[in-house]
C-alpha cells in the first residue's frame, strides 16, 4: 500500500511538472505574439496578422521557420561550451518555476486534496535566487565560445549587468522578508490573504517594489537595459553566432525568465492567487495569478516600446549609485519601522 501511494505521489508530480511546462511553454508563445502586436500597435503598425486568424498562430510558425534553419558552429569556437551555454541559459529559467504556488490547495473528486504547486520548503525563496543567477553563466559562456568580439563584448557586458542588479534585486526583496519571517514562497503569499489586497506587500513595500521592479528588469536584459544585445552596437550580442535551434533555446530562455520574474513579483509583492471570490471558488486563485503576470508582461512589453536603451556606463551608474543605496536604505528604514511598531 505505502509502494502503491507512492507510485501515484510520483505519478501526479510528473503530470504536475508536465502541465508547469506546457502551460510556461504556450505563455512564452502568447508572449511574443502580444509583444509583437502590441509594440505595432504603439508604432502605428499592423504587426503579425496573417497566420491563423489575427495572426494567432504566428509563434509556432516562426518556430517552424526557426527549427528549419542550418544550425551553424563557428570553426573557431570551444565547441562543447558553444553548445553547452544555451541549454544552461534555458535549464536554469525553467528550474525556478517549481517553486511558485499556481493556486492554494483545491479539494478534487476521488484524489482529495491537491496543492497547486510542484514542490514547497523553507528557503523557495534562495532558491529561486540561486537558480536564476546562475543563468548569467549561459550568456557569459556563450559570448566566450563563439570568439567573435561582439559576442565577446555582450557576454561581458551581461556579466557585469547582472552582478550589477542582482544586488540590488536580493536587497529589494529584504524588506518583505522582515514582514513575513519567512523564506518559504507559499507561505508569504498565504500571510497575504485578506479582504481585497490590504495585505498585499506592496502596501507596506512600495518602494521595494519599484526596486525590484527595475532590477529585475534589467537582469532579463529587456530594454532600457538590453545591453548584451545591443544591435545597433554589437550586431546581437552574445548569441550574435547562434542560429537554429540554439538561437530558439537562448529566445526562449529570455522570455521564461520575464515569466519567472512576474512571478515571483506577483507572489512575493501581489498576494499571489489572492482576490476576491478565492474562498469561495479556489480555482480562481488560478486566474488571478496568471492576470497579475500576464499584467507585468505587459509592463515589460510597453517599456519596450517606449524607452530608448541606456549606455553602458549609464547603465552602472545607475545600479550602483542610485538603486543599491535605495535598496540598502529600503532595509534601514523597514527594520526600523518593524522596530518601533512590534518591539
Amino acid at each position: 500500500m505505502a509502494w502503491d501511494n507512492q507510485y501515484i505521489h510520483a505519478l501526479v508530480l510528473i503530470i504536475a511538472i508536465t502541465v508547469a511546462f506546457l502551460t510556461i511553454m504556450l505563455l512564452v508563445a502568447a508572449t511574443v505574439l502580444a509583444e509583437r502586436r502590441v509594440l505595432a500597435l504603439i508604432q502605428g503598425r499592423l504587426g503579425p496578422n496573417r497566420v491563423g486568424y489575427g495572426g494567432i498562430l504566428q509563434p509556432f510558425a516562426d518556430f517552424i521557420k526557426t527549427m528549419m534553419k542550418e544550425d551553424l558552429v563557428p570553426d573557431q569556437s570551444t565547441r562543447f561550451v558553444f553548445l553547452l551555454a544555451p541549454m544552461i541559459a534555458v535549464i536554469t529559467a525553467i528550474m525556478a518555476i517549481i517553486v511558485y504556488p499556481f493556486g492554494p490547495t483545491i479539494t478534487l473528486p476521488f484524489l482529495g486534496t491537491f496543492p497547486l504547486r510542484i514542490a514547497q520548503f523553507d528557503v523557495a525563496l534562495l532558491y529561486v535566487l540561486g537558480v536564476t543567477s546562475v543563468g548569467v553563466y549561459g550568456i557569459a559562456l556563450a559570448g566566450w565560445s563563439s570568439n567573435n568580439k561582439y559576442s565577446l563584448m555582450g557576454g561581458l557586458r551581461s556579466s557585469a549587468q547582472m552582478i550589477s542588479y542582482e544586488l540590488a534585486l536580493g536587497l529589494s526583496l529584504i524588506g518583505v522578508i522582515l514582514l513575513s519571517g519567512t523564506l518559504d514562497i507559499y507561505q508569504i503569499v498565504e500571510q497575504q490573504s485578506g479582504w481585497y489586497g490590504l495585505h498585499w506587500n506592496i502596501i507596506y513595500q512600495p518602494f521595494g517594489f519599484i526596486l525590484y521592479l527595475i532590477a529585475a528588469i534589467a537582469e532579463t536584459n529587456r530594454v532600457p537595459f538590453d545591453l548584451p544585445e545591443a544591435e545597433t552596437e554589437l550586431v546581437a550580442g552574445f548569441h550574435t553566432e547562434y542560429s537554429s535551434i540554439k538561437f530558439l533555446l537562448f529566445f526562449n530562455a529570455e522570455y521564461i525568465n520575464m515569466i519567472t520574474v512576474s512571478m515571483l513579483a506577483t507572489t512575493l509583492f501581489l498576494g499571489g492567487w489572492n482576490g476576491p471570490g478565492v474562498a469561495q471558488l479556489p480555482l480562481l486563485g488560478v486566474v488571478y495569478f496568471f492576470a497579475k503576470i500576464i499584467f507585468f508582461l505587459f509592463v515589460y512589453i510597453w517599456l519596450r516600446g517606449t524607452l530608448p536603451r541606456f549606455r553602458f556606463d549609464q547603465l552602472m551608474d545607475f545600479g550602483w549609485k542610485f538603486l543599491l543605496p535605495a535598496a540598502i536604505l529600503n532595509i534601514v528604514l523597514t527594520a526600523t519601522v518593524l522596530y518601533f511598531t512590534t518591539g
